[in-house]
């Protein structure tokens, strides 16, 4: 697709797989700062937002206003403590605040009140969209509070034994690989330790970040339970409306709960994943004929209900005012356009269901 042309000239589509996330961060730039190009991006983006309202019929993977709350890392961290998650008794909530001052005393006055402990991962505000957005600081204590890069997020690490989950979702199967991570830290003295969360959980990282110190070697982490992975992505599922996502897990190596610390858009990063272009075309041919059943039998029970209409007042006998008769086919009419609307946002649910 050509986004500086107009779709309808394009069409038509059965599905758009998309990930506009730089456009969108660009298209909405006052949030976080002046852009150049945002005029433009913010044309490009209503033109294809228009564009799907006016098709609703379309599959869109994934739903744009999901999307814009993952790109939120603020947003995506209050999401889960709304959700059923946030009352599991084996998943922690690792305490966050956003900061948007380089104000020590006014930042330190937000970490106390929103128990936010050293020490502290500083993630940029923004999770895509911007070559900054894997930036990130593990804070020590007090004095480092001066190293943080607003607007960032502050997230209470969690000691999880240099293990990552990463949980990809591709329609309504998952998969989990396990990567490397950030060692084991506690608050003190240390200076502040800045990185790139790509180099530190690729796969193989050979980063000296990984490498647990040897008291921690003895502290095996328990194995991880699938069934709770499965708890995860359900209820993540359900909140997101999404097909391609992927949520960042770890295990907390005293109490073996489960701590998410991250969920981003259509993960750049699939590997690990077997077969992930024949499990997503799979799934998105699936859901275009599950669509077009679901559709196909809207339209028979419209058609029926036309039948007896008709059938009634065939029979000669009186159904009333001829206008009761308009409101009755308009309303039919509105049915069918109501479940074009709402099928497009439906269509991630069948994990949860």
């Amino acid at each position: 697709i050509n986004l500086s042309k107009p779709l309808q000239e394009q069409g038509p589509f059965s599905a758009i797989l998309h990930k506009l996330t730089d456009v969108i961060v660009k298209a909405e730039a006052l949030t976080y700062g002046k852009n150049e190009s945002a005029n433009e991006d913010q044309k490009i983006l209503s033109a294809f937002e228009a564009y799907l309202t006016s098709n609703p019929d379309i599959l869109v993977i994934d739903p744009i206003d999901s999307v814009r709350t993952l790109i939120d890392r603020s947003k995506t961290y209050r999401l889960i403590d709304e959700s059923p998650l946030a009352k599991e008794d084996g998943v922690i909530r690792p305490a966050f605040v956003e900061l948007t001052t380089c104000n020590t005393i006014t930042n330190l006055k937000l970490l106390k009140e929103y128990g936010v402990s050293f020490p502290f991962i500083c993630k940029p505000s923004l999770a895509h969209g911007s070559q900054l957005a894997h930036k990130m600081a593990i804070i020590f204590n007090e004095e480092g509070v001066k190293d943080i890069t607003p607007p960032c997020v502050a997230q209470t690490f969690i000691c999880h034994n240099a293990i990552l989950y990463k949980l990809f979702a591709i329609g309504d199967s998952w998969y989990v690989v396990e990567r490397p991570s950030l060692k084991n830290f506690h608050a003190g003295d240390q200076e502040t330790i800045f990185f790139d969360s790509h180099d530190v959980s690729k796969a193989n990282s050979v980063s000296s970040l990984n490498q647990l110190d040897e008291a921690d070697l003895l502290r095996l982490l328990p194995k991880p339970c699938f069934a709770q992975f499965q708890k995860i992505m359900t209820t993540v599922h359900k909140i997101l409306r999404m097909a391609l996502f992927g949520v960042d897990v770890v295990i907390e190596n005293k109490t073996g709960k489960y701590a998410i610390i991250d969920i981003n858009v259509f993960p750049g990063r699939y590997d690990g994943v077997p077969n992930f272009f024949e499990v997503l075309c799979r799934y998105t041919v699936g859901e275009l004929e599950r669509r077009k059943t679901s559709t196909d039998k809207l339209d028979t029970q419209i058609l029926l209900t036309e039948s007896n209409a008709n059938n009634q007042e065939d029979s000669g006998i009186d159904t009333g005012d001829s206008s009761d008769e308009k409101k009755h086919r308009k309303s039919i009419k509105a049915v069918r356009r109501q479940h074009q609307r709402t099928s497009s946002s439906t269509y991630a649910h069948a994990v949860a269901e």
